[in-house]
């Protein structure tokens, strides 16, 4: 594959000062890459900003504020973290969501496609898949969305396609099952408001932040009754971004991967990892299944293994759940 001009040049990374996006930005800084945090701090955080990188706060959907920045620092790619990601919140407000995570972005690629930038790493979801017809997921499982969010995703997916034709601007769309744990030197980590998600929740009970946390239903069809999930944790997620960047810098043609890893853990060990770890007794209430919950959701991600040799480092649970509790304790 023949080397792309843009190869090396900065990178913009939109939504830099949330969760997965200021991992992101650690990794690029972290392997000498030039970065431009573009975030309205919506749902990010400024003490998530990395000082090696600039920031520049507005929004991705102001086409004319992305232009300038794109020709400013002579962008050679753009990754893309800023949507809202809340699937409750996106069956009650489905207009947000379009308005967020689909006409934001359009904007976002029209001002890419004017100043001429080649290519484009999306965060999506495995949302996109909806109820899964077979476990592990692969990226051939028909994409039917059972919600705004994951509807939302998937229509970007398919407008990147379509730009490519019309341009020749290439993707990357990559997967994610469910993103876990911190940076292990414990300077960054997940702040949600409000959090929804199992891991912080639990180490928020075992920090007295919370006096309980609720388990959704343990009569499933699973070996312990507990929904089954892939954990991923973000590290992992930033070097499988660091990877497809890399390739599209190299020539590699456009893709879609899953990222996961394969191997399911039940709320139940989670929560008992958490005890163990924490040293916490971390009470439960158990309430009934909330619905559009799949029993079982793993990713198979042998495709990413394959064709970019992405091989995740940190995802067991000892070691997500480890990085959590040290990022959590420090930050509370």
């Amino acid at each position: 594959m023949k080397e792309s001009a843009s190869a090396g040049k900065p990178v913009l990374v939109v939504g830099g000062a949330g969760y997965i996006g200021s991992h992101m930005v650690s990794a690029l800084v972290a392997a000498g890459r030039e970065v431009v945090i573009l975030d309205n701090l919506s749902t990010g955080h400024r003490a998530l900003l990395n000082p090696a990188a600039l920031f520049v706060e507005g929004a991705c959907g102001d086409r004319a504020l992305v232009e300038r920045i794109l020709i400013d620092h002579a962008i050679g790619g753009v990754m893309h973290f800023a949507a809202s990601s809340l699937v409750g919140e996106s069956v009650q407000d489905p207009l947000k969501y379009y308005r967020n995570n689909l006409a934001q972005t359009v904007e976002l690629l029209s001002a890419m496609q004017s100043v001429g930038v080649p290519y484009f790493v999306l965060s999506s979801t495995a949302a996109v898949y909806g109820e899964p017809q077979s476990v592990p997921i692969a990226e051939s499982h028909p994409s039917r969305p059972t919600n705004p969010y994951g509807s939302t995703k998937a229509a970007l997916e398919r407008l990147l396609a379509e730009v490519e034709v019309a341009s020749g601007m290439r993707h990357m769309s990559l997967r994610y099952f469910n993103a876990a744990g911190a940076h292990p030197d414990g300077t960054i980590g997940e702040r949600h408001e409000p959090e929804s998600h199992l891991i912080p929740i639990m180490i928020q009970v075992a920090l007295g932040q919370r006096p309980h946390a609720q388990v959704f239903g343990t009569d499933w069809p699973t070996e312990d009754g507990s929904c089954v999930r892939d954990y991923i944790h973000v590290c992992d997620l930033a070097d499988a971004h660091m990877v497809a960047l890399q390739a599209l810098e190299r020539g590699a043609a456009s893709s879609t991967y899953n990222l996961g890893t394969g191997k399911g853990y039940s709320v139940l060990q989670v929560i008992d990892t958490v005890r163990r770890i924490t040293a916490h007794p971390v009470p439960v209430v158990v309430s009934g299944r909330r619905a559009g919950d799949p029993a079982v959701l793993v990713a198979n991600a042998d495709r990413i293994r394959s064709d970019l040799g992405w091989i995740p480092q940190r995802s067991d649970l000892d070691t997500i759940v480890s990085s959590a509790w040290n990022w959590h304790r420090r930050s509370a």
